[in-house]
């Protein structure tokens, strides 16, 4: 009796747990719940603009906005490196992944925009 309620609560589980997986992907959910996630996200969010510093540093090093917005989205925030307390913007030190890990950003992060300040090529 025992053994029939668990496999019928097992499949109830798994039929809801794949329900559940479709609507999520169909509604492009996002779970931005650690540290960097709800930063990196509250820069993408906002209206992006570029230091001349940064802009000649796009030119020379042949960097353009897509590796900036890819660096936004899985980038590594080092909050020891920015002064995050800083106001009335924040600066963030975010270093990019994989083949962009050579690339870092020093990005302003204010109440309505995000300024990339300096782009740091290692």
């Amino acid at each position: 009796m025992l053994v029939k309620r668990i496999f019928y609560y097992l499949i109830g589980v798994t039929l809801g747990s794949i329900a559940v997986y479709f609507f999520w992907q169909k509604k492009n959910a996002t779970f931005d719940y650690g540290m960097d996630s709800r930063t990196l996200k509250s820069i993408r969010i906002k209206k992006r603009f570029f230091s001349a510093d940064a802009r000649t540093a796009m030119q020379r090093f042949e960097i353009d906005t897509l590796k900036i917005t890819t660096i936004l989205n899985t980038g590594d925030v080092d909050f020891g490196k920015g002064n995050p307390r800083q106001t009335p913007c924040a600066e963030y030190y975010i270093s990019g992944n994989k083949e962009l890990e050579k690339v870092s950003l020093l990005v302003k992060r204010c109440d309505s925009t995000a300024t990339i300040e300096k782009i740091i090529i290692k």
